[in-house]
């Protein structure tokens, strides 16, 4: 009777204890089968994510290539212009230095009296002309763009000649070589102002400036001879009042 009895009560603790087990079994199934699928779709979305950043890695690549390949055009362009531009601004300027010859072989003062020279007269630009020139100015004061300022200088220069505003652009070739800085150039274009167009308004700035550029180029006594010029020949310039700072100054 006893052993009836404790079989009665074990059988549904055994049952309890099972469907418990089972219980959590499930449970436990479940949440693996949740984990799986949680980590399957993580790895779905990194490999998406890594998918999108190889890609962009690629067009990356892709445009950079394409500007190296545009940026070496350019620089062999750009190496090409400057060569024919510089021997055009060099041969104008041998041209230059050889009219002081001629002129002394003709019978002509070698000295020039700024007080009493002939003032030339220098044909007044039009208004397509001015437009183009300022324009120019913009883009050497305001963008800094130099290489493309100087290609638009000698465009300048070329149509429009011998005017009042084709002086002001071989000056401001020279300031703009002066900057980048190429001195050989920047000492041709202020040379074709100073010699060839001495009765300007910009003569005494392009006297001082190549001072400044022969200066640099280590010239120490041309320089303080162009100082001396500016001083000599344009002495109520602002240019002169510059030129007597560098002088007195001692840098040559």
């Amino acid at each position: 009777m006893r052993k009836q009895l404790m079989a009665a009560v074990i059988f549904p603790l055994a049952l309890g204890q099972a469907g418990i087990a089972l219980a959590q079994s499930s449970t436990s199934a479940q949440s693996e089968t949740q984990r799986k699928a949680n980590t399957s779709q993580a790895t779905s979305e990194l490999f998406y994510m890594i998918q999108q950043l190889q890609g962009e890695v690629r067009r990356l690549q892709g445009e950079s290539e394409e500007q190296q390949h545009l940026i070496k055009r350019l620089q062999n362009q750009g190496r090409d212009r400057y060569i024919d531009l510089d021997q055009r601004i060099l041969d104008l300027s041998e041209k230059m230095s050889a009219q002081p010859q001629a002129a002394e072989a003709s019978g002509e003062k070698a000295g020039k009296d700024k007080g009493a020279a002939e003032i030339r007269e220098y044909r007044q630009p039009e208004p397509e002309e001015r437009k183009t020139y300022r324009a120019i100015q913009d883009l050497i004061h305001k963008q800094k763009k130099y290489d493309e300022a100087i290609s638009r200088l000698y465009e300048f220069i070329d149509k429009y000649p011998e005017g009042d505003l084709t002086v002001n652009a071989y000056y401001w070739l020279g300031e703009v070589y002066l900057v980048k800085p190429q001195l050989e150039q920047a000492r041709q274009a202020f040379s074709i102002v100073a010699t060839r167009y001495e009765d300007h308004r910009k003569a005494p700035d392009a006297v001082y400036k190549l001072g400044v550029t022969l200066d640099r180029l280590d010239e120490k006594a041309d320089a303080r001879r162009q100082m001396e010029q500016v001083v000599n020949d344009y002495p109520e310039s602002d240019a002169a009042r510059l030129a007597k700072k560098f002088l007195d100054s001692g840098q040559s």
